[in-house]
Order: structure tokens, then sequence, then C-alpha cells
């Protein structure tokens, strides 16, 4: 996997990757992360992947991250 750039913005860390003819966004916060793929081929590059990340794409991750975190934290009592 090679390493494109990292994607600042206030909401989470965000790298971009390339791998086997596909664009890799990995977003982490804390202990979790989200990865999503983009096909090259259904993109013009990198620069429109990195358009496709608006406030509102962002307003859902951190959403999926809080249910991630709450649904990690009610799983650690049980062990």
């Amino acid at each position: 996997m090679r390493f494109i750039k990292d994607l600042p913005n206030s909401y989470c860390k965000t790298s971009l990757y390339s791998f086997n003819n596909k664009y890799i966004i990995k977003f982490e916060a804390g202990l979790l992360e989200q990865v999503y793929k983009i096909s090259e081929l259904d993109v013009t590059g990198q620069e429109e992947v990195e358009e496709m990340l608006t406030d509102a794409f962002y307003s859902r991750v951190i959403d999926r991250f809080k249910a991630m975190a709450e649904d990690f934290s009610k799983l650690l009592p049980e062990y």
C-alpha cells in the first residue's frame, strides 16, 4: 500500500493511500478506524477523491465513530 498524503481536517485523522488500482481513504479516531475503497476507474484522480470528502460526509463518518465507540464500550465489560 502506497501512502499518498494526509488530508487535513478538523474531524479526525484522514489518510489517502493507493493499492491494487484503488484509492483507500482511512479515517482514524483513537482506537477506531474506518476504511473506504474507491476504484481508480471510478474517479478522475486523487483530487476528485478529496473533493468527495465534504463536511456532510465527515459528519456521517463521525456519527459512525460515535456508534462504534458505544458498541465497543458495551463489549468490554462483558470480558
